[in-house]
This record gives C-alpha cells, sequence and structure tokens, in this order.
C-alpha cells in the first residue's frame, strides 16, 4: 500500500497543495506538505493537545536542515516568505512517500538522506529519523534547526519577549520553558549533539492562510541547533515531545506504530488498498476524551474539535465499518452522558468548558448511530443498558419542547429555531448575520424524526410504548410526504415555515431516501434521487445548492465573509456523497446497472486520495469544474461516508450479502 510522488511533483506549485498528516489519538497533529513546506498556521512536527483531545498548540513548527558535503553547502529547508523562497530545499527532492509514515528522500551530490517522521501513538512525542546513504565515503556535516513555539493553534506568533528558557540537560538533550507556566518542550536525539545558539526565524508565510483571507506571516523562535559529522553512512533521530526523553529506540517505535496500524487492517479485514487506506484515515479521527476517559471523534483536521452532529454521522464508516466496536461504544455513552435536555451536544469547547448545544440535529442522527452499530453488532442489551433512558428522554423532549424553539408542531413535524440562529448543519455565520436561515421544519430534520420514532417502535419493549411510537410515526410519514412534496421541481421543499415553503434545491432532501427508514414512497424517493443527481453532483461530493439557482457560489475562497457566504451556498460536501450512493441504490432496487454506478460515483475519490489531504478526504469542494478541495484536508464524516457508502452499497456484493 501506498501512495508517492517523483520530481516532477515535489514543487512549489504543486507540492505546497499536498498534505500529509499523523495523530496520536490524544488530539495532537503532525502535519505538513510533501515539499517540507508549512503553507498553514497549523502545520507543524508537534502540535500538542494539552487537555486530550482540545486547547492544541504548536510547539514545533519544523525542522530545517543544512547539509555540508565536502565543506559545500545545501540548504535543505523549503520555506517562503514575502519575497519567494529562500530556502529551496524541494530541488533537491527526489522522491516522498506517504506510507507507512510520510518519508522524503533527498539527493545531494552523491549523498541521499531519507528523512521519516513518526507520531508516538498516547504520547505527544514526535519522531524524526534521518538516514544517510554516504556510499563514497564523503565529508558530511549535518545541521538540524528546530523552529520551535508556543502558541494557540489557531493563532499566529510574531517575534516577541517571550524568553524561551533553556536547560541542557545532557549534550544530547534540551528543556526549553517558552514562558511562565507554558508547556515545556524537551528536544532529544540519539547520536546528534545539541548546541545553544537563539535566533528567530522572521516572516515565514502561510499561503494557505492568505488564500482564506487571514494573518499570513509569522516568525518562530530558533533556540540552537543540532550537529552530527561523519565520512561514513548514518542513522540517527530527533525526537520532540512534551515529555523528558529518557532512552530512546527508533526500531522499537517505528515496529510498535506499524504492528498498531497492521492490528487496525487486520481488525477490519479487507485486502482491497483503496479501503484500506481508508481505514487507517478513519484511525486519526478517532480520539481519547480526557473529561470522560472514553473515546470521541475529532470532526476534522486541522482545526475541529469534536462534534456531535458530525460523530453520529461519521461513526458508522469510522468504528463499525471498521470493526472497532468498543470504540463506537465508547463514543456512543460519551455523547450519552453530555446529553442535556433532549440535545446531544453540537461541539466541546476548545478551552474545556460546557458543550454548547446549539443544534437540531445531532441527537436525531444519535439515532442513526444507534441503529447503524445494532446493525452491525446485535448488542441489544448494550443499548438497553446504556443508552435508552438518553433516548426516550430525547424524544420526550423533542415532543414536549427543548431549547431554541425545538418541538414538535400539531402535525408531528419538527419545527425548530428563531431568527438569528443556525441550528441545522447549513450553521455558516458572520456576525449577527445567518447565511441560510432555515428556521421552521427542515426536511432532513423531519426524515430523521421519522427515522427515530420507528427506531423506537422497532425497540420498545412495552406494547403501548410500541404503538405510541409507531402511530407517531405514520403522522410524520404522511404529512413529511405531502407537506415537502414540491410537484413542480418534483423533489422535496427544503423547509416549510407556515405558508412558506423554500423550494431551493439542496441536498438535505437525500437523507430522506438514504436513512433506514424512510417516509417516501418510491415513486417520490426516485424523483428526489433523479433531481439532485441532476442539479446538484459534483464529483467529490454534493453542491449545498443547485448550480442553477441565482444564489449559487461556485468558488469557495477569500476572507471569513466569502468564504462563509459561499460554505452552504454552492460549496460541494464529500459527507453527502456517501448518502448519495445509498439512496441511489435504494431507489434503483440494487439493480445491476445501479451497482455500476455507483462504483463510479465512488471512483474519483481513489485518485482524491493523491490529491489535497494524501491518503484522506478533504471536507469540501468548488462547486464548479475543476471541482478544488478546499477546507479542512482531512474531515471525518468525509472519509466515513465515502468508506461506509463503498463497503454497504457497493462491496457488499462481493461478499455475497444481501
Amino acid at each position: 500500500m501506498d501512495i508517492s510522488f517523483g520530481k516532477t511533483e515535489l514543487t512549489p506549485e504543486l507540492g505546497s497543495k499536498k498534505e500529509w498528516l499523523l495523530t496520536n489519538g490524544l488530539g495532537g497533529f503532525a502535519s505538513s506538505t510533501i515539499i517540507g513546506e508549512n503553507t498553514r498556521r497549523y502545520h507543524g512536527l508537534l502540535l500538542a493537545s494539552l487537555e486530550p483531545p482540545v486547547d492544541r498548540r504548536l510547539l514545533v513548527a519544523k525542522l530545517d536542515e543544512d547539509l555540508y558535503v565536502n565543506k559545500v553547502r545545501y540548504v535543505l529547508g523549503t520555506n517562503q516568505v514575502r519575497d519567494g523562497y529562500p530556502q529551496q530545499g524541494y530541488r533537491y527532492l527526489q522522491h516522498f512517500q506517504r506510507y507507512p509514515f510520510p518519508t522524503y528522500t533527498y539527493q545531494i551530490d552523491g549523498v541521499f538522506l531519507i528523512k521519516r517522521i513518526i507520531m508516538v501513538r498516547g504520547e505527544s512525542t514526535t519522531v524524526v529519523h534521518y538516514w544517510i546513504i554516504n556510499q563514497h565515503k564523503q565529508d558530511l556535516e549535518m545541521y538540524i534547526f528546530p523552529l520551535v513555539n508556543c502558541r494557540h493553534y489557531h493563532y499566529i506568533t510574531q517575534e516577541n519577549d517571550w524568553p524561551f528558557h533553556q536547560k541542557q540537560i545532557n549534550k544530547r538533550q534540551v528543556e526549553i520553558a517558552p514562558y511562565n507556566n507554558a508547556p515545556l518542550i524537551y528536544m532529544a536525539s540519539d547520536r546528534a549533539v545539541y548546541a545553544c545558539s537563539p535566533s528567530w526565524y522572521k516572516g515565514m508565510y502561510y499561503s494557505i492562510e492568505d488564500h482564506r483571507g487571514l494573518p499570513c506571516f509569522e516568525d518562530h523562535f530558533m533556540p540552537g541547533h543540532f550537529t552530527l559529522r561523519s565520512q561514513k553512512s548514518e542513522e540517527f533521530s530527533i525526537i520532540l515531545s512534551t515529555d523528558e526523553i529518557a532512552g530512546f529506540d527508533y526500531e522499537f517505535v517505528e515496529k510498535k506504530e506499524g504492528d498498531r496500524r497492521n492490528v487496525l487492517l487486520s481488525l477490519a479485514g479487507y485486502s482491497d488498498r483503496f479501503v484500506q487506506k481508508l481505514v487507517l484515515a478513519a484511525d486519526d479521527f478517532i480520539v481519547q476524551r480526557a473529561s470522560t476517559g472514553k473515546k470521541s471523534i475529532i470532526a476534522g483536521y486541522p482545526w475541529f474539535n469534536d462534534w456531535g452532529r458530525d460523530a453520529m454521522i461519521a461513526l458508522p464508516g469510522l468504528t463499525l465499518c471498521t470493526g472497532r466496536f468498543q470504540d463506537a461504544r465508547e463514543i456512543l455513552a460519551t455523547f450519552a452522558e453530555h446529553t442535556k435536555e433532549g440535545l446531544v451536544p453540537n461541539m466541546f469547547t476548545d478551552a474545556g468548558e460546557d458543550p454548547l448545544y446549539n443544534t437540531v440535529d445531532a441527537s436525531l442522527w444519535y439515532f442513526y448511530a444507534v441503529q447503524k452499530y445494532l446493525a452491525y453488532t446485535k448488542d441489544y442489551s448494550f443499548i438497553k443498558d446504556h443508552l435508552w433512558a438518553t433516548m426516550r428522554e430525547i424524544i420526550h423532549y423533542y415532543r414536549m419542547g427543548t431549547r431554541y424553539g425545538i418541538a414538535m408542531d400539531r402535525d408531528g413535524l419538527i419545527i425548530a429555531g428563531t431568527p438569528g440562529l443556525q441550528l441545522t448543519w447549513m450553521d455558516a455565520k458572520v456576525g449577527d448575520w445567518v447565511v441560510t436561515p432555515r428556521q421552521g421544519k427542515p426536511v432532513e430534520i423531519n426524515a430523521l424524526w421519522y427515522n427515530a420514532l420507528m427506531l423506537m417502535s422497532e425497540l420498545a419493549g412495552s406494547l403501548d410504548k410500541k404503538e405510541e411510537y409507531s402511530k407517531l410515526a405514520a403522522v410524520v410519514r404522511r404529512n413529511l410526504s405531502l407537506f415537502f412534496w414540491n410537484e413542480e421541481k418534483q423533489c422535496l421543499y427544503d423547509v416549510i415555515d407556515g405558508a412558506e415553503k423554500d423550494g431551493r434545491v439542496r441536498p438535505n432532501q437525500i437523507i430522506a431516501v438514504s436513512l433506514p427508514y424512510s417516509a417516501l414512497p418510491q415513486q417520490k424517493a426516485l424523483a428526489v434521487v433523479n433531481r439532485v443527481f441532476e442539479e446538484l453532483y459534483a464529483v467529490y461530493g454534493l453542491r449545498s445548492l443547485s448550480s442553477v439557482d441565482q444564489q449559487f457560489q461556485g468558488h469557495y475562497g477569500g476572507d471569513q465573509y466569502h468564504r462563509d457566504s459561499a460554505y452552504h451556498q454552492g460549496t460541494a460536501w464529500s459527507w453527502l456523497l456517501g448518502h448519495f450512493v445509498t439512496a441511489y441504490r435504494k431507489v434503483f432496487e440494487y439493480s445491476p446497472e445501479s451497482l455500476i454506478t455507483a462504483r463510479l460515483l465512488l471512483a474519483p475519490m481513489r485518485d482524491h486520495l493523491r490529491d489535497h489531504g494524501i491518503g484522506t478526504i478533504s471536507e469540501i469542494f468548488d462547486g464548479k469544474h475543476p471541482f478544488t478541495p478546499r477546507g479542512c484536508f482531512a474531515q471525518a464524516w468525509g472519509v466515513a461516508e465515502v468508506l461506509r457508502s463503498y463497503l454497504e452499497d457497493v462491496e457488499k456484493e462481493k461478499l455475497g450479502e444481501s
């Protein structure tokens, strides 16, 4: 299994747009581009989570190397500043390989240098391993310059008065205290010698932040350098950590992490290379939450925390398709423990305060996640003992009414929201401006409500309760199909609010077809799929608004105002592709032709694995040609839904499943 890049792609024009990611299961991560240029403020070798999985800090931005061959200097770092590239190490790059770990191969005057990066699971530790192949016994000197910091990962640092106190523990290890009460940074080597020589690297330019309309120049502190001199081939490592480093065995670290990944692949049990890559990508999002002692799901890298909606949508693909049933149980329990007044948390905050609850759909997606869990495990006892009370509480509050105007109307449908609130997944807001106000009865909310009621009817223990849920579900089924049907466009209205009906063609209606329990009769479901295919399909996902709509915006970029105004007004979303494939297979009754179409719909994602986030799935794409990937380069529900739909709607045919 591999994704690799050769010389012609290792250029600033191409390579600076392709990013790799390593994670440690705590919310911390390492990331950069395939040419070693940091193009985001979120790129770095050690971004540590101080309160897992949140409160993330950039501690070490990168290691830049100078290699002297027979006293001739070669600068291997690649950095851009205001005036261009003062360091152009990409010129010596010969190869980049993503698996098993990000690996750069340089060739300099007959000397090969292989640089491999590993993040240690369960620790805030990154290892950078160097292998110098010096066949001709040339005189070599290698200087490695750490660029350190200690700022929140959303911000940018300028040269300042932080003292960055250094304490040299021995000749190969140093402790750095950036300022009072800051996390300590330890840097060590098993072979190279450290020397203190403080300075600042000024004006590193982040092109992606510039594109996003954000501050894009940063200064990093350079505390000193590691040095190694030799006339033969060498192997050595630099270790970066928040803990003091006592003893180090690179081969052990590499083998342990390699074995862990092999266990994940074995547990999932698929030989398909595409699936195996997605199984490993799925692992990046499953993290430990310190506040509960259980697993949670990071919504996306490099900037999202754990969100309830994203976690519930992503749970089937990330944990069930991969055989990680214990993780699924912990995630479901985590969000159940934090449910209040029938509301599953919208998100856990970065600073560790109480969760936010401003969402109408997270609680309803929770039922979908439980439903999928049961389909894969048949573990009814876990639901009964740990989740059933939460599920009943959610239904109760949605019927009787809860926060944010969420309540069941007299027609059995769920109404939600007040002016100025964004409660659905289309939640972009700039100041007081809600870009896609969906106050009233959103279509996917009521599709999820019907699905939840049907599940409750299926699981209810007493006959009376079962009848109560099923009777209410029948009312919702009738009214959803009746009130939301747009006869003119042969699809579903997006929102109904009293006499007002939003006829804009949006992808939310596909959920009314794709869910296990659909309220739509066959012909209406088929019409919805055809309309969505015609107006919303955008190769890597579904557009958030029809391309023929006057308010359609096909490009996502610029400052926050322009980005958020396009976020749900035409931008294509990868996670919706999975639900579209599922809906497509359903309405065409799993015909041989629909299987071929499903394969063709998912095929572009194979190529996408080398487009943006290497080996993973992007959050969003421009809504018009050439559908450039944007947003988070690694998104949980994007990975999850591509994996789930591929396995459930395409590969199950090979496995002989019905």
